[in-house]
């Protein structure tokens, strides 16, 4: 019998296995044993004798002073000749970094046994240890062609696999024998073993094995048999719970505020996967460069401490914005924000905006991670001055709120938030039956909260699921006398797969005011409807009643719908179809009637962070004064 063992490398995610002259005999030789044939590496010559002496002749391989063009062709690997096996092959080729390219023979000749070499290689870690390679170079056409012609004998399978230490973790020793998919039977296949490695390095340190050592695995192939044995060694280290996280003091934030963002409680059983996690929200908060979460022995028995370390990653940003829109004017905004003033992730911002129809100033306070992952506490002062086809308000504001978030790195089931405000404002608007103007000044306190689920696949680009969101604001205002009213709206979206391309999605949003008359509710408080985030085709805010001179009023319900098509066209593009109605009420309650509706088709480009959208719309019963065609341009969907 001969076998060997083989020395193992991990290279680019595959096993590379040394070749027969770094291996290390298992066993002394017997001296009657025939030798293995070494693989036929050597590159036969064509008789070029023939070949024409003019390049540009047309029979014959061409040459110009001694040098040659090639292709290259491999046979006998049509079995083996996965989408990954070429891949390997095309970028390390030597024949085919330098294909087409004008060589002598010496060159084509090195050029074809470092490619045998090559295949071999990739033929071991496919399981294939016994291949044998052959070279030729032949004459075709205008051009030589070099041949690697295999046979790549039979493939070797594992007669045993052994997970020496393995029993040390006690009543999950089976569990992690599981995880280890390589079994008896299992082809020699480096892939295989790189894959099962590293699910079992992940399994021992999801259940609870912190200092847990997977060892490099160590493969006896016996040609006799073309079988091979696998010993990886195991040493668990011993099962923990997760103790305290710790820092050295930092301009950061300190290991109780790490705490408040893990998704792990002391006392629970140590879970790798939960620490990695923790990584990636210490990074995600934008306050750090670099983060190492090291375990150590915890001080309590049976535990482990993370050791947590951060580099500071540049904590300001001046950011500015420059834009235009046909409801909004000309625009622009700068800021200017650092985002741990206050730690830990106490962020201040001071932000401004000059425009043609708005002018706002406003500083505002914001923590993140408030107790608890992507829970976030506001406040905000702002004084603001706008202008609106249906009114001009200056405004002082107050405001405050807590809520839990979700953000494309991790998309959450269940978002809420809770607030208060309080507004001081001075409006303008219209006598409705005259049309004459007037100004008022109203004080109003609010407590607005929402509650909404997303049961869809995906934050800026759903294709299925749906989603169900409410808010609701309780306000007390004071204009001539002190009454209160609720401001109430549902919105729900759902999305729906047709085929692979196409997916069909819907919109509906009810609002409602309940308690007061419309004329009693402050213009910038009230319902209305148009835009892009609306009915699209018509211009912001114009869609309902209008008054005499022909300017939106607004009102005390909303009912809006849409529905569109998003269609895959080609590549990163897609088209979207769509139609969308929608109507403002003075009543209570929305009566479903006289809506407008707006129509038209977008375009989609489907970039790494979602999609960018341009949708071009037009409105299909128009009142007067609206645009033909209305132009809407934002990042992610429509809804």
């Amino acid at each position: 019998m001969s076998s060997c063992r083989l020395a193992v490398l991990l290279s680019a995610g595959w096993l590379a296995f040394a070749g027969p002259a770094a291996f290390a005999q298992e066993t002394s030789l017997d001296p009657t044993s025939p030798m293995a044939d070494l693989p036929d590496i050597g590159v036969a010559w064509p008789d070029l004798s023939t070949a024409p002496a003019d390049p540009d002749a047309t029979a014959g391989p061409q040459r110009a002073g001694g040098e040659f063009r090639y292709n290259y062709r491999i046979t006998g690997i049509d079995g083996i000749n996965t989408d990954l096996f070429r891949q390997r092959f095309n970028e390390l080729s030597t024949l085919r970094a330098n294909e087409g390219d004008p060589a002598n023979a010496a060159q084509i000749d090195r050029r074809a046994r470092e490619d045998a070499r090559l295949l071999d290689e990739l033929l071991r870690n496919e399981g294939y240890f016994d291949a044998r390679i052959a070279t030729s170079v032949r004459p075709e056409g205008d051009r030589l062609i070099v041949y690697l012609e295999v046979e790549p004998g039979q493939l070797y399978r594992f007669a045993q696999v052994r997970t020496p230490g393995i029993a040390a973790a006690g009543d999950k020793a089976p569990e992690l024998r599981d995880a280890f998919a390589v079994k008896p039977e299992t082809p020699v296949q480096g892939d295989t073993i790189v894959a099962a490695q590293g699910k079992l390095t992940e399994t021992i340190g999801r259940e609870g094995f912190p200092f847990a050592r997977v060892g490099e695995p160590e493969i006896t192939v016996d040609h006799a048999t073309r079988t091979a044995t696998l010993d990886i060694t195991v040493a668990p280290g011993g099962e923990r719970r997760f103790g305290r996280i710790v820092t050295t003091p930092n301009r950061i934030f300190d290991g109780d505020h790490a705490q408040d963002i893990a998704r792990f409680k002391p006392g629970e059983t140590y879970d790798s996967t939960l620490v990695d996690d923790l990584r990636r929200a210490i990074i995600q908060t934008s306050l750090v460069s670099q983060v190492r979460l090291t375990p150590v022995e915890g001080t309590a028995p049976g535990t482990v401490d993370l050791d947590l370390a951060m580099e500071p990653a540049p904590p300001r940003t001046i950011a500015g914005e420059l834009g235009y829109g046909t409801g909004e004017g000309a625009r622009v905004e700068a800021s200017w924000t650092h985002r741990n003033l206050f730690p830990p992730e106490g962020a201040l911002t001071l932000r401004g905006v000059l425009g043609t129809l708005e002018q706002v100033a406003a500083v505002t306070f914001r923590r993140n991670n408030f107790h608890g992952r992507d829970r976030v506490l506001t406040a905000q002062v702002a004084a603001t001055h706008l202008v609106r086809n249906a009114f001009e308000a200056n405004t002082v504001s107050l405001s405050a709120g807590l809520e839990r978030q979700t953000n494309i790195f991790f998309q959450k089931t269940w978002t809420w938030s809770l607030g208060g405000e309080l507004v001081a404002t001075d409006e303008r608007d219209v006598i409705v039956a005259t049309g004459e103007p007037r100004r008022r000044t109203y004080f109003i306190g609010a407590l607005p909260s929402s509650l909404n689920y997303d049961g869809s696949d995906d934050l800026l680009n759903p294709t299925k699921g749906f989603r169900l969101g409410g808010r609701i604001s309780p306000e007390l205002s004071l204009q001539g006398q002190v009454f209160g009213y609720t401001r109430a709206q549902i919105d729900a979206s759902v999305y729906r797969p047709v085929t692979g391309r196409v997916v069909l999605a819907g919109r509906t949003r009810i609002g409602s005011i309940l308690g007061a008359p419309r004329d009693a509710v402050a213009p910038s408080r009230r319902f209305y409807a148009g835009g892009g985030a609306s009915v699209r085709g018509y211009g912001f805010q114009d869609i309902g009643p209008r008054d005499p001179n022909n300017d939106p009023i607004g009102g005390r319900s909303l009912a809006e719908f849409s529905l569109e098509a998003r269609v895959r066209a080609f590549g990163n593009f897609g088209v979207v179809p769509f139609l969308d109605a929608g109507n403002i009420y003075t009543s209570t309650l929305p009566r479903f009637t006289g809506m407008r509706y707006g129509a038209g088709i977008g375009v989609r480009y489907y970039s790494n962070f979602g999609p960018i959208r341009i949708d071009v719309g037009t409105p299909i019963n128009p009142q007067r004064g609206d645009p033909r065609v209305a132009v809407y341009v934002s990042l992610g969907q429509a809804f």
